[in-house]
């Protein structure tokens, strides 16, 4: 199993890689080499000023979180995106730097937050999802219970939370 998650691994980092490079000779090819090299840089230190700014916010969140005593579940994803978002903008790729500038900016970190954690929840196996709350509008009473082996119960109701507890 560590073996398949380790080839996987390499796979995307390569992938990833590869990608960057074609658009990077892309874009050579498209402004010039040393213009590219520019805007690489300038990426860059974009990167190290956002995470700056965003990573102090996020850190202040975090601490006014800790002074009250309320849980910090946002707060903890705002800053581990920043991090992320910051170490991404930071390594040369332009592509690297558009996830890591969505990452970065508080107005996109929710769609962030979001698409990654549908992604860990599809991947979790369905007992380590979290329970599926259901509100029931009927109950049948001991009377109106089928005997057993007789046709399956059905209870109508709607589902007021996904699998992952938030709101539907």
């Amino acid at each position: 199993m560590a073996d398949l998650v380790r080839r996987r691994l390499k796979l995307a980092v390569g992938l990833t890689v590869l990608a960057e490079l074609v658009v990077f000779v892309l874009v050579a090819a498209w402004i010039g080499v040393g213009w590219t090299v520019l805007a690489a840089l300038a990426t860059s230190a974009l990167g190290v000023l956002l995470v700056g700014r965003q990573g102090t916010r996020a850190l202040a969140d975090l601490r006014e979180r800790a002074r009250t005593r309320r849980g910090a579940g946002t707060e903890l994803g705002n800053a581990g995106l920043v991090a992320l978002g910051g170490l991404l903008m930071v390594l040369p790729g332009f592509l690297g730097d558009v996830v890591g500038l969505l990452c970065l900016l508080p107005g996109t970190r929710g769609l962030v937050r979001r698409a990654l954690s549908g992604l860990v929840l599809s991947r979790l196996p369905a007992g380590m999802r979290g329970p599926v709350h259901v509100r029931s509008d009927r109950s049948p009473s001991m009377e109106e219970r089928p005997a057993p082996y007789a046709e399956p119960l059905v209870i109508e109701g709607e589902v007021l939370r996904g699998a992952d507890g938030r709101p539907l």
